[in-house]
């Protein structure tokens, strides 16, 4: 049972993180889109936290957030958003879902450790 779910079309990202994760010790799971991210946070009531991308095809990441409260009725898994987007109307609606972080690309997973833990842990 993974305890991170890590959301993003590009591979490279959805790597690069998910290595960093497992290098420290979390249980990591990966999704393509949002689509998918939803199916897999239904198939796994274990994982505690997603790092998602906000514009990916299919399915973005807000909309993903939004189906996690609505239709999965999922009050208690911590989101993140990891994205180039900065706009603070798109923050605002990530609030009004429930997310918990917002991450500008790059990630530095170094600068972003204590976060992530500190919300698995809770």
């Amino acid at each position: 049972m993974a305890q991170i779910l890590v959301v993003d079309d590009s591979a490279a990202i959805r790597n690069e993180v998910a290595a960093f994760l497992k290098s420290n010790n979390f249980t990591v799971e990966t999704a393509v889109d949002g689509k998918d991210g939803l199916v897999k946070l239904k198939a796994d009531r274990a994982i505690k936290l997603v790092i998602s991308d906000v514009n990916m095809p299919n399915m973005d990441g807000l909309t993903m957030a939004e189906k996690v409260r609505s239709e999965l009725g999922n009050q208690t898994v911590n989101i993140i958003m990891l994205t180039t987007e900065n706009d603070p109307n798109m923050k605002n609606r990530g609030k009004a879902a429930g997310v918990k972080g917002w991450i500008v690309k790059p990630f530095n997973g170094a600068n972003a450790l204590g976060a992530i833990q500190k919300l698995v842990a809770g």
